[in-house]
């Protein structure tokens, strides 16, 4: 706790999370995510240096993240419905199967390995990067959604891998979305509901894992941390409305290019732990 003790490592912890804050709204209204492959890794290096163990710090940074992406995703929702490019009946259809993906998800969590995961995670991305980026029309699965039981069934699939990973299941979903033929810009936009079905529930399933737990961080419900989730939060309310903006002005191409080029680095950074 020294470093709250020191006047220069407070600002520098603060301005920290307000730059992470800023990026986390910016991705979540551009792709529809939400953020959580910055805030997971930024908020677990944060509560190492405030000396709490491993075993605290990452699931905490992961329901930090998620509590995080509650508000983020429900800002650039509202700006993408706007906009009329949000599938409300796709999301209608994944609303109960998500949400039971998330229960199933948090409770595995308690005991279940991340990194088999987080590696799925990596061959799917760096597929679908390489598909946007190559621009490859032909990269498809199907050149339509699939029927209502396989769409349930993939919804539960998102809620599930994002619950253990602290992300709001943008990613996943858009990469399904456009391996089934859909535009660029509705799969972005309806994406960011997903986060909103994936967020509320997991934040509340992470305060209740960790509800009890000894040596929690002093401002955390159960594995959330409201000091941090506060102080990333004005930032990011105020750069989504840019992201959504953005994401409407850029050509279907290029809004493709930027998408897989975030894939392409969320898979390195995953990469990256995994070596670790």
């Amino acid at each position: 706790m020294s470093l709250l003790a020191d006047p220069a490592s407070l600002v520098a912890l603060v301005l920290s999370l307000a730059v992470a804050g800023a990026l986390i709204g910016f991705l979540a209204g551009l792709f529809g995510i939400g953020g959580g492959a910055i805030s997971v890794p930024v908020f677990y290096e944060l509560f190492l240096l405030l000396g709490h163990a491993p075993q605290v710090a990452m699931p905490t940074a992961v329901g930090t993240s998620l509590a995080v992406i509650i508000p983020t995703s429900i800002s650039s929702a509202r700006g993408h419905y706007k906009r009329g490019t949000v599938d409300v009946g796709l999301l209608r259809q994944w609303a109960v199967p998500v949400i039971l993906g998330v229960v199933i998800g948090a409770v595995v969590a308690t005991f279940a390995e991340p990194a088999v995961f987080q590696l799925a995670f990596v061959v799917v991305a760096s597929i679908n990067a390489a598909k946007l980026l190559l621009g490859g029309a032909g990269w498809r699965l199907r050149d339509s959604l699939p029927g209502r039981i396989a769409l349930k069934g993939f919804g539960m699939v998102v809620g599930f891998v994002s619950t253990l990973m602290g992300i709001g299941g943008g990613a996943i979903s858009t990469m399904f979305m456009t391996l089934h033929n859909v535009p660029i810009h509705r799969a972005v936009s309806t994406s960011a509901g997903v986060g909103v079905l994936i967020a509320l529930p997991a934040t509340l399933g992470y305060m209740a894992a960790g509800w009890g737990k000894p040596d929690l961080l002093p401002d955390a419900i159960g594995y959330v941390s409201l000091g941090t989730f506060l102080l990333t939060i004005p930032t990011s309310l105020l750069t989504t409305r840019a992201g959504v903006t953005l994401a409407h002005a850029l050509s279907r191409r290029r809004l493709e290019t930027a998408f897989g080029l975030f894939l392409a680095l969320v898979s390195l950074r995953f990469l990256f732990a995994l070596g670790g």
